[in-house]
């Protein structure tokens, strides 16, 4: 399905920009963090240009996937990014992964595809009423506002979790609207420059990245990547389901697709366990997270 190989395609590129923009980053110096001149170190440096060169084909992969495939399965196969990701920087690093961690690439991939097998996404529209979508972003507000409100009266690792989650659902939010100005493009280029689905992919973008950044300022890499790796695959496919009345099988079936996403958010803590060691035997650098979320 032309879907899911762009979907793996977006998942594989927005890893590789993450490790390269890392190994461009932390090299900086210190003195230039959080400045603007930070910009006119990396740009001068081809392995930061790489990064942003993928970060390029990712946008245009997931808006492929999201116009030929149900969100409800694009959205999901992202997570393959995060032990993607790991294994990139690892052998790049030259650093060896305890069998544990390989235990849970092999567990969250597995998993992955067994959970989405069970569910097996199809259907749905190409567009949504207007009705739909205003309840949806009514829901969404209300839903965001409670977990930033959490986040800003918890601490430590329950704040980091709290705006990651704020984030997933951001990050959900932002790809059903992609999805709805990929199906505007398909009516011209006119439409799609015209159609508000456009302009609200940038806002939810630049939203869903600002809770990012204040979830890894305020907790570990370990509270926060679960949450934000899984929220965002459940919280699309609710939106998938809910917006453009996407398909899911249940019944018996549901009882897989409970245990897969109960084995991947397992796994997902080991890799973002060894992600975070990673990190710390580095040393200093500018941290850099690709547009779901893997930090190294």
């Amino acid at each position: 399905m032309l879907s899911v190989v762009f979907a793996l395609l977006t998942a594989l590129a927005n890893g590789s920009a993450s490790v390269f923009q890392r190994r461009a980053a932390r090299d900086a110096p210190q003195s230039k963090a959080l400045h603007l001149s930070l910009f006119g170190y990396l740009i001068r440096r081809k392995v930061w240009l790489v990064g942003i060169a993928l970060i390029i084909v990712a946008a245009v992969c997931q808006a492929t996937a999201l116009a030929t495939g149900p969100v409800a399965l694009v959205q999901p196969i992202f997570i393959i990014e995060l032990p993607f990701t790991l294994l990139l920087a690892s052998r790049l690093s030259r650093r060896r992964l305890p069998r544990l961690t390989w235990w849970a690439v092999v567990l969250v991939t597995v998993s992955l595809g067994a959970g989405l097998a069970a569910a097996a996404p199809s259907g749905g529209a190409a567009h949504a009423p207007a009705h739909v979508w205003v309840v949806t972003l009514v829901v969404t507000g209300c839903f965001e506002a409670v977990l930033i409100v959490a986040g800003v009266r918890l601490n430590g690792n329950a704040r980091a979790a709290a705006f990651a989650l704020a984030a997933a659902c951001g990050y959900a939010l932002t790809a059903t609207l992609m999805k709805g100005a990929m199906a505007a493009l398909a009516r011209g280029v006119v439409p799609f420059f015209s159609s508000w689905e456009l302009y609200g992919t940038a806002v939810a973008g630049v939203g869903a990245l600002f809770l990012l950044q204040n979830s890894l300022q305020a907790g570990s890499l370990v509270a926060a990547q679960p949450p934000l790796t899984l929220g965002d695959a459940l919280i699309s496919v609710a939106y998938g389901v809910s917006v453009f009345g996407e398909n899911l099988r249940t019944g018996v079936w549901l009882a897989a697709e409970i245990v897969a996403v109960l084995l991947i958010a397992v796994g997902c803590v080991e890799i973002s366990r060894s992600l975070a060691s990673a990190q710390t035997a580095e040393g200093p650098g500018t941290p850099a997270v690709s547009a779901h979320g893997a930090e190294v």
